[in-house]
């Protein structure tokens, strides 16, 4: 037996297998970055297209060319798109603001007393906020509308976000009551020893460690509320009250479309959501993780 076929390693043994999982260790930080790539890509291709599409006159607008680059960077189309939009926009922002602030405050109230206060009946009272979040707008509408009217509360824009306001607290109670089951009971003890009410507890003891729910329930809600299209369809009667997911329908063309003021358009629409993601994205998982360690 010679000296080299000494030193290789006899296939099966503990040096073989150690290697071949060295091998695989390697090789898995570059295949999991090139699946990233590759889903990147995929999620980005629409993105693209909106983009380029954005920039391009009327006449290079056909899908056949969506792909392509403009000739001629204009632009035309997001300053048309604006002007269209900034109205409505502002509409929505009056609508989304309040709308979220509103219910998320709701849900931190209502989240506490289910989690800390445990009166008879808390677990029915919390299945029952529950199940408003599985009912499904389509199913609301026309009673909403007709509760609405006879409750002679404030036409249009206020009266879109109350029907946000309310049709948000299930989901609010939910994320802030998992969240406020990891505070330690210790420390709810501590506070009512030192002579803390309920209320005092809340506002000196809790709310100051809950800025992660705070920060996924904003989120949430001013996303969904700003995406809203159907409630706004049906409550809304003056259109010049409408929020901006409404007049994005005023952009299609009557003749020809006009598919570059409508790329442009929808990536203006999308702005206001995508601030807030990039401002307050990194805390989104952190409060969603921490409300799924207990509920």
């Amino acid at each position: 037996m010679t000296a080299t076929s000494r030193q290789l390693p006899a296939p099966g043994s503990a040096r073989s297998r150690l290697g071949w999982r060295r091998v695989k260790k390697a090789r898995a930080p570059a295949f999991k970055y090139t699946a990233l790539l590759i889903f990147a890509v995929i999620v980005l291709m629409p993105v693209y297209i909106l983009i380029v599409t954005g920039f391009k006159g009327v006449g290079e607008t056909d899908p056949a060319h969506a792909w392509s680059l403009p000739s001629v960077w204009t632009l035309s189309a997001w300053h048309e798109a604006w002007t269209q939009l900034s109205p409505y926009m502002l509409n929505s922002l009056k609508l989304a603001v309040p709308a979220t602030l509103l219910s998320t405050i709701l849900g931190c109230l209502n989240g506490f007393a289910l989690s800390k206060w445990r009166f008879p009946g808390a677990n029915i009272i919390f299945t029952l906020f529950l199940f408003g979040m599985f009912i499904p707008y389509q199913a609301v509408m026309i009673p909403l509308t007709e509760l609405l009217a006879n409750l002679h509360f404030p036409a249009q824009l206020p009266r879109l976000a109350l029907a946000h306001i309310i049709y948000g607290i299930p989901i609010t109670t939910l994320i802030f009551r998992n969240y406020y089951a990891t505070i330690p009971e210790d420390l709810m003890e501590a506070s009512r020893m030192d002579g803390a009410g309920m209320l005092r507890t809340l506002w000196s003891v809790v709310l100051p460690i809950s800025v992660p729910a705070f920060v996924v329930t904003i989120i949430w809600q001013f996303t969904s509320i700003w995406n809203d299209f159907l409630f706004a369809v049906f409550i809304i009667t003056d259109p010049s009250q409408y929020p901006v997911t409404v007049a994005l329908n005023n952009t299609t063309g009557s003749l020809v479309s006009a598919y570059n003021l409508q790329m442009s358009a929808a990536l203006l629409a999308s702005l206001p959501t995508l601030v807030v993601y990039i401002l307050l994205g990194r805390y989104f998982m952190r409060g969603l993780m921490a409300g799924a360690l207990k509920g």
